[in-house]
């Protein structure tokens, strides 16, 4: 029986990507603005600073770097900023967090 790793289902580029993925979003903070954003269509910066109950300043810093790095999208409308999911099948992720951890 041959074993198939992963690296050879997914090609390394995705597999590299996707590990880069994971580095950003491994923070209580950024989780709970993917997981936020996953339930809504988009999010103005001032609705997310409500719903997470942390300053603006930390929250801009988490979205830019989401937006950096491909995991968020942002679309201005005058003075707002909204923010949606670039990679909305991450919520999987979020969703497998939750099924896992509840025995932690």
């Amino acid at each position: 029986m041959s074993i198939v790793t992963l690296d050879e289902r997914l090609g390394m580029e995705k597999l590299v990507r996707a590990s880069e993925l994971l580095k950003v979003a491994a923070h209580p903070q950024r989780l709970a603005i993917l997981d936020l954003l996953g339930g809504a269509r988009r999010m103005c910066v001032n609705d997310l600073v409500e719903a997470l109950g942390i300053e603006q300043a930390i929250l801009s810093q988490h979205l830019t770097l989401m937006r950096d790095r491909g995991l968020l999208g942002v679309e201005r409308e005058g003075k707002y900023s909204y923010y949606f999911l670039e990679q909305p099948g991450f919520l999987k992720i979020i969703k497998d967090l939750e099924n896992c951890c509840k025995d932690l």
